[in-house]
């Protein structure tokens, strides 16, 4: 393994000056496998201390970025500092302060808890009385108890998400990447990831850059969430703030007749509300006044002849915001399991 990697196609890399207090920061960053663009000119501030959820569906974008910013994955253009260090140039300054817990566990299944987390702290070069320190701080921090003894082929998928977390902390990094954390996990296993996010954060002010799925994971964890689709990060700001962009109120109507999006801008344009959706049997309206509006959509709808069967009116979601940003909704339940569009890189194409 070499220490730099280069970019690849030998493509020119335009520089910036760094950001004060930025732990992450990406200047137009891309990666393209053949004529495939996976990451198209992504632009990101991440500062020092903050928790950043990278929002999208599988094929977005998300892993293809975390593998850049953590120097497995050389970009095709752009620029990225991480912890102060360029990941192409100063890329092992960049592995020496960062951690990784990626989709896919790197556990040896034959390999005890304790072992493996043993191993790591060596790699990274710490003492023998650092390394014990570290595993009993870590130990405790996952909470698996005697399991730490076991072989890790008889862990649950939870269990092992929690281990390769502890693994990624073992060098104390200032810098931590979650691809997809709680992919695949039962509710309390994802509770118990959170709330180890919230305390590495709260108590070490370890930036933490995770990318999800799960609209409740990025509204629960993040300070900032960045929306990405196709490759390009489309929408950037705080959960609070997003929700806000979409509009106070959302009036959701479920019709017994479909309603297509046109005809429902046509039958609503007196009022003041916008149409979101239109899919199927169900009508989605944003607007500023919730209560003064759902009277009259509901006297609207019914002067034309479409019957309701109910009618609700919420506070917008993440989901809602990815629609508004994107045109779909996201859906992560069928996602589990898939691999971004990219697929199966090209040999080489990492480190």
């Amino acid at each position: 393994m070499t220490d730099t990697l280069q970019p690849a196609h030998g493509m020119a890399r335009p520089t910036a000056p760094p950001t004060p207090d930025a732990a992450i920061e990406a200047r137009s960053l891309g990666r393209s496998f053949g004529d495939l663009t996976a990451v198209d000119g992504v632009d990101l501030t991440i500062g020092a201390g903050e928790i950043y959820g990278l929002l999208g569906p599988n094929g977005a974008g998300k892993s293809t970025t975390v593998r850049m910013l953590c120097t497995l994955l050389a970009p095709t253009s752009g620029s990225a500092r991480v912890a102060g260090h360029d990941v192409v140039t100063e890329a092992s300054d960049v592995r020496l302060r960062i951690g990784a817990a990626l989709q896919e566990a790197a556990l040896d299944p034959k390999q005890s808890g304790t072992e493996l987390l043993r191993l790591q702290g060596r790699l990274y070069g710490l003492t023998s009385t650092e390394v014990d320190e570290r595993v009993g701080q870590l130990t405790e921090m996952i909470d698996l108890g005697d399991a730490m003894g076991r072989p890790i082929a008889t862990y649950s998928g939870g269990m092992k998400r929690r281990l390769d977390l502890a693994a990624a902390l073992v060098h104390n990094p200032d810098v931590l990447f979650l691809d997809e954390p709680t992919t695949g996990l039962d509710p309390v296993s994802r509770a118990r990831v959170w709330d180890e996010v919230r305390l590495l954060n709260e108590q070490l002010g370890m930036t933490i850059l995770l990318t999800t799925q799960y609209l409740e994971e990025a509204d629960a964890l993040a300070h900032r969430v960045g929306i990405i689709d196709g490759g390009a990060l489309v929408a950037e700001g705080t959960p609070a703030e997003l929700k806000r962009s979409v509009g106070d109120d959302l009036v959701i109507a479920r019709l017994d007749d479909r309603l297509d999006t046109a005809d429902a801008e046509r039958l609503l344009a007196d009022l003041d509300v916008t149409v979101v959706d239109a899919v199927g049997d169900e009508l989605v309206l944003s607007t500023a006044v919730g209560a003064e509006t759902i009277g009259p959509v509901a006297v609207a709808l019914a002067a034309a002849g479409i019957t309701l069967r109910d009618l609700t009116l919420r506070t917008p979601t993440l989901d809602d915001v990815f629609l508004e940003m994107t045109g779909n909704r996201l859906d992560a339940g069928h996602l589990d399991g898939e691999h971004e569009r990219t697929g199966h890189e090209p040999e080489g194409a990492g480190r």
